[in-house]
């Protein structure tokens, strides 16, 4: 057990959850939310019973282990009573009809709890979203759930570090799940056509938005008493983090592979052929031959060039001995990194995943392998003494890329921490990295690096 000696900003957190029937915490990764929001819902249940039955909504990993891990590590939360609502359906049900405390589901059966209990009988007067952004699309069946028994909640927490990966145009459904409208208006339409103006459209159909002038402003003006937004970098005395590009220089052969696919969008094989259809399979076809292989017609795979291991090897070898965490994108990559270091390790699901997060925590685990998609959230691995974190793989979301770096780089971390690129010059790899360096990340950042690129290599033909 660990005392809990609250930091300032952590302080405020607490009372404003306490003070505020809904609220959003936008605090960035490494604040610690959990601990904040578990010690205002003890106080809130316990002190001044003004709650009796508590919902944690969140993603599946961090549903079956950081709250319980949390209640378990703070002295003076173990009196609380998790029930972890997973599993089949005969799980869930017998956990739902379990005392405790704190009811803790995976936001992919958000859909299910609303139907198996019904508006009707909705039993939780207080419900907290763990990573509210994920809740940012209005047309999701887990929006649209949640929507239904919002009037039977009496109070509602949004946590997360990343409110508007894609823009401020993700905000309206976040924020009506807290004041059912009252700030950013009923609809979605209504939120549009306040603070947006259409951009890119075909026919009737919308596929962008561009805020008008001062709506950012406006915006943050209008949810302002009800969000609390910290940067980690103004509350915490952190180690220094240092983000470095290796370079990885591909071999002839590999390099003709990778100019043929762009120029011609077909690499011919024997067996079966590797095509890029659409500008995004050909940005994704050439960020996989950037880390070393493709996927052919058939899901084979056809491997290109070894650099991208080397590279890891030496980086390995320079961290003598002390553990190194490897993010990949595609499932070649793993395989080949694994195929490469057959001590390497992934982190299973349930109690399994437990067991590897404590195994890395230890030191443990030389060699620690995630995909950052199933690793972006809520997972504590900065108490290894891991420093060296490598991106074999290069990805456009800039917010998986930023929960990913701070599974290490967090409150907690007392080692300074070296982030690493793995990129093949010449390639998409260096469009993706300067868009995320750019922090402009993102589905259209793909498209308009991908038109610079075609456009650049037809001039040269």
């Amino acid at each position: 057990m660990t005392v809990f000696v609250p930091h300032k900003y952590q302080e405020y957190a607490i009372e404003r959850i306490i003070d505020t029937e809904f609220i959003a915490l936008l605090l960035e990764m490494g604040l610690g939310k959990t601990v904040s929001t578990l010690t205002a819902i003890d106080k809130l249940l316990n002190d001044y019973f003004e709650i009796e039955k508590v919902l944690v909504v969140a993603p599946l990993r961090v549903a079956d282990d950081t709250w319980a891990r949390e209640v378990e590590k703070w002295d003076h939360l173990r009196h609380l009573r998790i029930s972890k609502v997973l599993g089949s359906a005969d799980q869930r049900r017998k956990a739902l009809a379990a005392e405790a405390d704190i009811y803790v589901i995976n936001r992919e059966n958000v859909e299910w709890l609303v139907g198996e209990i019904g508006p009707t009988n909705w039993p939780f007067d207080t419900v907290v979203i763990d990573e509210l952004s994920s809740f940012k699309n209005h047309q999701s069946k887990r929006f649209k759930a949640l929507r239904r028994v919002r009037p039977k909640m009496k109070r509602v927490i949004g946590l997360t570090g990343t409110p508007a990966p894609n823009g401020l145009i993700d905000l309206w459904s976040q924020i009506y799940l807290l004041d059912q409208g009252e700030r950013l208006g009923k609809t979605i339409g209504g939120y549009r056509d306040r603070y947006f103006v259409p951009g890119q459209r075909s026919g009737h159909t919308v596929y962008e938005w561009k805020q008008k002038k001062e709506s950012e402003e406006r915006i943050y003006e209008a949810i302002g008493d009800i969000a609390v937004s910290m940067k980690a970098e103004d509350w915490l005395d952190l180690p220094e983090r240092i983000d470095r590009t290796v370079p990885i220089r591909l071999s002839d052969k590999a390099w003709a592979l990778y100019k043929k696919l762009e120029r011609d969008l077909l690499l011919p094989y024997a067996d079966a052929d590797v095509v890029a259809s659409t500008a995004a399979v050909l940005s994704n076809k050439l960020l996989q031959m950037a880390s070393g292989a493709v996927y052919d017609e058939d899901r084979g795979v056809k491997e290109i060039h070894d650099a991208k291991l080397d590279a890891l090897d030496d980086i390995i070898e320079a961290a003598q001995g002390k553990p190194v965490m490897v993010f990949y994108n595609f499932q070649h990559s793993l395989n080949r990194i694994q195929q490469r270091f057959p001590y390497a390790k992934t982190l299973r699901k349930g109690k399994d995943g437990v067991e590897d997060i404590r195994a890395w925590n230890n030191d443990e685990t030389p060699l620690l392998l995630l995909h950052p998609k199933s690793a972006g959230h809520g997972l504590n691995l900065q108490e290894s003494s891991c420093q060296t974190v490598v991106w074999y793989d290069q990805i456009w979301s800039l917010e998986e890329d930023q929960q990913a770096n701070a599974r290490v780089y967090r409150q907690g971390q007392t080692r300074s921490v070296i982030i690493l690129r793995l990129v093949a010059e010449g390639t998409m790899d260096e469009e993706v990295v300067k868009a995320i360096e750019e922090k402009a990340a993102g589905q259209e950042e793909m498209k308009q690096a991908l038109k610079a690129r075609i456009e650049r290599v037809r001039d040269d033909a």
